[in-house]
């Protein structure tokens, strides 16, 4: 969807820990007064636009636990205000760009980039790791937000949780044979002609 009328002197964007798809918009670049942009917690892929080099007043930047691919642009070097990078957990390749702020950034701002290599990564470029299997970018089947939490736990919590339930049922209907509630409860559950039938029936072994 596109802002006709979005303000250009917003200082601070925090769209992150959402489920928001696609690539990062490269108009972006438009917002000249903006000291802090954090994407991170979504499902953008594509490449990180070279634009963003442009907010030179950029100061935070956090784009981590995407889906981005590609190479660093070198041309994000040129932000010089940037004390906070966060691009871990994503699918990066290539050497990490140097100059400027880029080099008092540690490790933490690429983990999770296992083909990143450069400083101030221990990677050297170059080299190839036979251990290493590159990145799978398969397409994750889509699930609705109800099924994201759910995993084999609750699965195996509810499952004991019928059996002792059903155990006890069990039990008290040969401890009690018939107990009133319970074959009053399944009554009611019955259609109406079926149970009609059901007393006829016991009226005629009366």
């Amino acid at each position: 969807m596109d802002l006709e009328r979005i303000s250009t002197i917003d200082t601070a964007i925090d769209l992150s820990c959402n489920h928001f798809e696609g690539e990062i918009p490269k108009s972006l670049k438009d917002l000249s007064s903006l000291r802090l942009l954090n994407l991170s917690h979504n499902s953008l892929k594509g490449s990180l636009p070279m634009e963003l080099g442009k907010l030179n007043t950029l100061e935070a930047l956090d784009l981590s636990w995407n889906r981005l691919t590609g190479k660093i642009p070198q041309e994000l070097t040129a932000m010089n205000f940037l004390e906070f990078l966060n691009l871990s957990q994503n699918h990066f390749v290539g050497r990490i760009p140097q100059g400027s702020q880029f080099s008092t950034f540690e490790n933490d701002s690429y983990g999770g980039n296992l083909d990143l290599c450069g400083p101030p990564l221990s990677k050297q470029c170059g080299t190839s790791d036979s251990s290493h299997v590159p990145q799978p970018l398969e397409e994750e089947e889509e699930e609705s937000y109800f099924f994201s939490g759910f995993t084999w736990e609750s699965v195996v919590i509810g499952y004991n949780f019928g059996l002792v339930v059903g155990t006890i049922m069990w039990s008290l209907m040969f401890k009690y044979r018939k107990p009133k509630w319970f074959v009053e409860f399944f009554d009611a559950l019955m259609p109406p002609k079926r149970r009609r039938s059901k007393k006829r029936a016991q009226r005629r072994r009366t």
